[in-house]
């Protein structure tokens, strides 16, 4: 089925729409309950004010992302990688990240010099 330039509220229930394409698409204000999303791409898109509960997000990755004022809390990171990115401001359980790393630091540079 083809829906191109149409303005409608689709109510869906116990239905497969596997690899279907969205491109240009007004979805804001939509719920998505008991559904799956596994092995989907996800470009362009603003998840600005969103809120995700009760998730399997193993595997995923995201690159080029603003994640200002994100909010984690009662998570399974074991496992995560962060690189590149800007830690400014962000806290773990209220201590600053960036505070930590330079502390790290400069216990591996003390640790160095006293190897050598």
């Amino acid at each position: 089925m083809r829906i191109d330039d149409e303005k409608h509220r689709l109510d869906v229930e116990k239905s497969c729409l596997s690899g279907s394409r969205f491109h240009d698409v007004d979805m804001s204000g939509s719920a998505f309950d008991d559904v799956n999303l596994s092995g989907g791409r996800y470009t362009n898109v603003n998840f600005s004010g969103c809120s995700f509960q009760n998730l399997n997000m193993s595997g995923w990755t995201v690159s080029d992302a603003n994640l200002t004022g994100l909010r984690i809390d009662d998570v399974n990171l074991a496992g995560a990688t962060i690189t590149n990115s800007r830690l400014q401001g962000m806290t773990i359980d209220g201590i600053d990240v960036s505070d930590l790393l330079e502390l790290w630091f400069e216990t591996q540079k003390s640790r160095e010099g006293s190897t050598a």
